[in-house]
């Protein structure tokens, strides 16, 4: 990695501000649901009906980002192949940003719905514009490393919001929980200064720009001709059980967090500011360990991608995927020791996504770069999005919402085993130059 250019550091600093800014934007809401969604629906924070109608709305307002995020990746992806990468990333970071920020002004939950989906349009653009320009523009002996260190921006996204969130509703704001989410959401505006950064300092790779000049624009239904339909297939299957995965159980880190909190509170009597600060303190323990997982899991892609290669690699991460869920949410265990198996599930249900920054680009040419790279990773989602509604409607329909969350969650670490299933399927691109 020494050995990349100052430009091409450029790109690579670029694509990975605009990559964590996205999962900034796009994870804020699970931070803020349990005081969000209970103060628009006119229910008092932290009651049995909170609880329950917070699990509720999670589900489905994820899932609203999900299909927003697969919708904006299908579009962005190609527009990225018509435009130019540099042009459609500035695009869906000014989107996402603007879209989160609106959240704060929200006055009921349907406003604050629309506002997901808006920001979800851009959030699920710029994944294929950044990953697709890091890919043309590194050398390809570098290109797993480079794809890895992109999405390291991910957990980092996710630590910043995290520390956001602690600070804004765990500390300055402990005792409002009815205002604080919205002083959160505000945050959302900072990834404007990416897109200045972008603007700025960043140009379109040459090698889009020779094959835009003399091909013909991409269609989306040519990942359906047989010449690329089986890398099409690739594609999708591995990022779909990823995807299910990683929304199924993720989305409701803060709430089981919350859930545990809640009742180690409750046993030591502790005052409502008290127990407030507790609540956010777990919180945020739960989500730093899945966050601190997810980014050495992203950098063990490279060594498993490498020397494993492909198939390999997807096949020991949904096994040992599997197995951490599996374990942290079937066996009865103290609440400190469950926050902290959040780790070993990030190290694998959030490492495996370091892998679809250059796996993904390296099944299509370039012409067809983004939009197949966005069309397999995101078109998943709208698959995905039922897997956070259907967690929150059934965990919601318990008398003790949290042992609901964790029984239906131990029923999420089957997905990665029926992956499994798909690896026969998978292209090996091991070794191989990005196609013209």
């Amino acid at each position: 990695m020494l050995s990349l250019n100052r430009y091409q550091w450029t790109v690579l600093l670029a694509a990975w501000l605009g990559w964590g800014f996205d999962i900034f934007d796009g994870l804020l809401f699970n931070f803020v649901a349990p005081n969000c969604v209970p103060t628009l629906l006119g229910l008092t924070i932290g009651t049995p009906a909170a609880k329950e109608a917070t699990l509720l709305w999670t589900g489905i307002l994820t899932s609203v980002l999900l299909v927003g995020w697969a919708v904006g990746g299908i579009l962005f992806g190609k527009l990225a192949d018509q435009i130019g990468r540099t042009r459609t990333l500035l695009l869906t970071i000014i989107l996402y940003a603007l879209g989160t920020a609106s959240c704060a002004a929200a006055p009921n939950i349907w406003v604050l719905a629309l506002c997901r989906a808006v920001a979800s349009f851009g959030i699920g653009g710029e994944w294929a514009a950044g990953a697709t320009m890091v890919a043309e523009v590194v050398p390809d002996d570098k290109r797993v490393e480079a794809g890895a260190l992109l999405y390291t921006a991910a957990p980092a996204g996710l630590l910043l919001a995290t520390f956001l969130n602690l600070q804004v509703a765990g500390v300055f704001l402990k005792s409002s929980p009815e205002t604080s989410w919205r002083y959160v959401f505000l945050c959302g505006l900072i990834p404007a200064a990416a897109a200045l950064f972008v603007r700025v300092f960043v140009k379109e790779p040459e090698r889009w720009q020779n094959v835009s000049a003399r091909q013909k624009p991409p269609a989306i239904a040519e990942l359906f001709e047989p010449r690329y339909l089986p890398f099409t297939l690739s594609g999708f299957l591995m990022a779909v059980t990823a995807l299910i995965t990683w929304w199924s159980s993720s989305a409701f880190i803060p709430l089981v967090a919350s859930g545990l909190a809640g009742a180690e509170a409750a046993a030591q009597n502790l005052a409502k500011p008290e127990t407030q600060a507790l609540i956010e303190s777990w919180k945020a323990t739960a989500s730093n360990s899945f966050n601190v997982g997810g980014l050495l899991g992203t950098l063990f892609t490279i060594p498993a991608a490498k020397y494993l290669g492909r198939r390999s690699m997807f096949s020991l991460y949904f096994i040992l995927s599997a197995a951490a869920l599996l374990l942290t949410f079937g066996l009865e265990l103290p609440p400190t020791v469950r926050l902290y198996l959040y780790f070993p599930i990030g190290l694998t249900v959030f490492g495996i996504f370091g892998s679809f920054t250059y796996y993904l680009p390296e099944l299509f040419p370039t012409r067809l770069r983004a939009t197949g790279a966005g069309f397999c990773y995101n078109i998943g989602r709208i698959v995905a999005a039922g897997g956070p509604f259907l967690v929150g409607y059934v965990a919601g329909q318990g008398t003790n919402s949290l042992q609901s969350a964790l029984g239906t969650l131990f029923w999420v670490g089957f997905v990665p085993i029926a992956g499994l299933l798909f690896i026969p399927l998978v292209i090996e691109t091991r070794g191989q130059a990005l196609a013209d």
